[in-house]
């Protein structure tokens, strides 16, 4: 399934982002820290240019730590960036953030015009929590379903420091088919653009691979199947999503199973590591050549067809 989401007030924001870019010193891109790559905007690596960027890895505390640090590294290969592992769940981690806005532009920000940073980032990576809690009040609306800010706003932090506060953007077509489920599994995409019993599969077959003992302590599993379609069987037994006649109710397993996993209920886990995604993209730009070289043979039949 390829999972798609992106409405109308995501085009109108990514409009708004284009136009604001020019008139701010520094862009600090909320991510997802479970989910770097995946949760990563290309379109803003095709606008900033030159601008610095910071990228905050939220929800840190959800992330496995040894993986975390390893896509630090790999963030900062990129010239202008640098990484921030955070979590909103351990505030302390959160006075690096404007620090370190302020230390790439001392004499702005000891000036009457200020730093200025514009916060960007996908629906449900916790970008309006940080901004309260940085701003020490309620300024945007947070929630836990993807697309709670819809409108672009400014807000002075104080000490040389002015924050540009954009709505969560996705972008219209995710070539990685792979990202799409990540981004459902995390939360960044609505229900009602998904399957729970889909992205639940992608999950448990993933988890089964690389978290399996996170899964026997979780669900008190003294042996774990080989399938993601027996282990959410075994997960619905034991938590007794059934429904008539003692059949499990796959949805509702599925489910459960993403709850679970986005609550950090089955541990400090990771969906992805920069190995990964360079497999992943490389097979992304053999399909896309694929895709377009069947593109280009269609052309060419209709044009001889019309001589």
């Amino acid at each position: 399934m390829q999972i798609q989401w992106y409405p109308g007030h995501m085009h109108k924001a990514s409009k708004q982002i284009r136009e604001t870019l020019p008139n701010v010193d520094v862009i600090i891109e909320v991510l997802d820290a479970r989910i770097p790559f995946s949760s990563t905007n290309p379109m803003l690596s095709t606008l900033r240019g030159d601008k610095p960027c910071i990228k905050v890895l939220n929800k840190s505390d959800l992330a496995d730590p040894e993986i975390t640090q390893l896509w630090q590294h790999y963030l900062e290969q990129e010239q202008g960036v640098k990484s921030l592992a955070i979590s909103c769940q351990q505030p302390a981690t959160l006075k690096q953030l404007p620090q370190l806005c302020r230390q790439l532009f001392p004499a702005k920000a000891g000036s009457v015009k200020g730093v200025h940073a514009m916060i960007v980032g996908i629906p449900n990576v916790g970008k309006s929590t940080l901004i309260n809690m940085l701003a020490n009040r309620t300024i945007a609306k947070t929630g836990n379903e993807p697309a709670i800010t819809k409108a672009q706003q400014r807000i002075n932090l104080g000490d040389g420091l002015i924050l540009w506060d954009t709505p969560g953007v996705l972008w219209p077509n995710i070539e990685n088919r792979n990202s799409g489920y990540r981004l459902a599994a995390t939360g960044a995409i609505k229900e009602t653009a998904m399957q729970n019993d889909d992205v639940a599969h992608f999950a448990a077959e993933y988890l089964l691979a690389t978290y399996a003992a996170n899964l026997r302590e979780r669900y008190r599993l003294d042996q774990l199947p080989d399938a993601e379609y027996e282990l959410l069987e075994q997960i619905g037994r034991k938590r007794g999503c059934l429904r008539g006649g003692g059949r499990v109710d796959m949805e509702k397993a599925g489910k459960l199973l993403l709850t679970e996993l986005r609550a950090g209920n089955l541990g400090r886990i990771t969906l992805e590591t920069p190995q990964m995604m360079a497999r992943e993209q490389e097979e992304t730009r053999r399909l896309q050549a694929e895709k377009a070289a069947r593109r280009a043979a269609r052309k060419a039949r209709r044009s001889s067809k019309g001589k």
